[in-house]
């Protein structure tokens, strides 16, 4: 395997991952597409994540701009967690990813049509055209 120069620009895989690649990020932003949420509430929301790991991840979204946190209390500081315009647009992906995952998974449903209930499937899709893409209409290499 070719191994890639170090002074390369980061993939936009790489760079996806670098702002939002961890479980708990994925999690915690999955917990605010409904809506604002208090750090209590969080913590609710994503079973499992320890205070200090969560308060680690709210501070690095924050950063990255796809949390915005907004205080409520001044005394002591209490803050309200909020998607961005681009948190929100990690909606789909992560919808990709949990459909990927229900498809290898015994327990998880996958998301179904509200008509008929068949299983729904993503596909590529040109908004100049609005036509669906095949993969094999795709080039192999990423235009950006």
């Amino acid at each position: 395997m070719e191994s890639m120069p170090a002074n390369r620009p980061p993939s936009p895989l790489e760079a996806a991952l670098d702002r939002v690649g961890d479980r708990w990020s994925l999690l915690l932003v999955e917990a605010l597409l409904d809506g604002s949420r208090r750090f209590g509430e969080l913590q609710t929301a994503v079973a499992g994540i320890a205070p200090n790991i969560l308060t680690d991840r709210l501070r690095r979204l924050d950063r990255e701009g796809i949390v915005h946190a907004r205080p409520y209390q001044e005394r002591p500081p209490r803050m309200e967690y909020a998607l961005t315009a681009d948190g929100r647009d990690l909606a789909s992906a992560l919808r990709l990813l949990a459909d990927w995952g229900s498809r290898r998974a015994d327990h998880a449903e996958p998301l179904r049509h509200s008509l008929c209930g068949t299983p729904l499937e993503a596909r590529w899709f040109c908004p100049t055209c609005g036509l669906p893409v095949a993969e094999s209409e795709a080039p192999k290499e990423r235009v950006l």
